[in-house]
């Protein structure tokens, strides 16, 4: 069996479940061990730009508005390939290359090729796309064995939370800057699993633009910013966006020094395994007296100070 993945998340848990011996294309936003190994299908237009949180927002918006896609084929790789199974999503049309898209590039193939449809809602449904994802291969038996690892791991969480009888702390995780988005679809999940509650989420649904005036008023003790598609260093050089509002040191999370910036990945890039980490990561940024920081996500995290803006 030939398998494409048009989507990072998938790429990730075909690699988690030792499957990828038979995936062949990719995205070029995929896991750096599958770029190094595999044919980019999909490409973006803006590949290798450098825009602004409100500059990129701009871009996607006007090109939606337009009906035009910033994805595409790479149609003579795609060609080459000739797969038997592409794995795609209709989730975020922003993110990733959608199913539409894709359908158009398919059609043009001399064989027949099942299309699968990724598209999670909430943490229980990344689950449920792993086992889809190993079905569809013909290896459930690496789901069952992925699954409980990561169940695991959850419930070593949950234990910690319900005998210390841990109280839920007030949160607010924001999936952009410049304009401010709220966190939808599994990341509340990822929020509640690790001890926290965020009332401006947007459980199992879009997120979506909330003013300033919102989020001060729903003054967060934690504030975690993870804008989708940025590492910390990136998300760093917008925080001017935020910190030069003139209420921003009354929220009680900048008091408090409980700001903190966080790698897109453990959140906005579904992957089972990735979620589980960020799970773990918020446990300790929201309960670090109980929880260790994980040593191999030292470098996904940023306490952030006004004066790292300088440096």
């Amino acid at each position: 069996m030939k398998v494409c993945s048009f989507l990072p998340a998938v790429t990730q848990m075909i690699y988690d479940m030792g499957l990828e011996r038979e995936l062949y294309g990719v995205t070029f936003e995929c896991p750096e061990m599958a770029l190094k190994e595999k044919e980019r299908v999909v490409r973006c237009v803006l590949e290798g730009t450098s825009y602004s949180s409100k500059e990129i927002d701009e871009i996607f918006s006007r090109s939606k508005a337009d009906g035009e896609s910033l994805y595409y084929i790479n149609e003579d790789a795609l060609q080459a390939i000739q797969p038997d199974l592409i794995f795609t999503q209709n989730t975020c049309e922003v993110c990733q290359i959608d199913t539409s898209c894709t359908s158009a590039a398919v059609a043009k193939l001399e064989k027949e090729v099942e299309l699968v449809e990724i598209s999670p809602d909430s943490f229980e449904d990344v689950i449920g796309a792993a086992r889809l994802i190993a079905a569809k291969m013909g290896r459930l038996d690496a789901f069952y064995d992925y699954e409980q690892r990561l169940r695991n791991r959850i419930r070593s969480i949950s234990n910690i939370i319900t005998t210390k009888n841990l109280t839920h702390r007030k949160v607010s995780l924001i999936e952009w800057i410049d304009p401010i988005y709220n966190c939808g679809h599994w990341i509340p999940d990822q929020i509640n699993l690790a001890g926290g509650d965020d009332a401006l989420s947007n459980p199992c649904g879009d997120s979506y633009r909330i003013t300033w005036e919102i989020l001060k008023d729903h003054n967060p003790e934690v504030l975690v910013l993870a804008p989708c598609g940025y590492r910390t260093k990136r998300s760093l050089m917008d925080m001017p966006y935020l910190t030069e509002k003139k209420e921003w040191d009354d929220l009680m999370a900048v008091k408090n020094n409980e700001v903190y910036i966080i790698d897109f990945e453990l959140f906005t890039q579904p992957s089972a395994s990735t979620l589980v980490d960020g799970i773990e990561l918020l446990a300790y940024v929201f309960h670090p007296e109980y929880f260790s920081l994980p040593s191999n996500l030292k470098d996904s995290v940023l306490k952030f100070d006004t004066q790292l803006i300088t440096l």
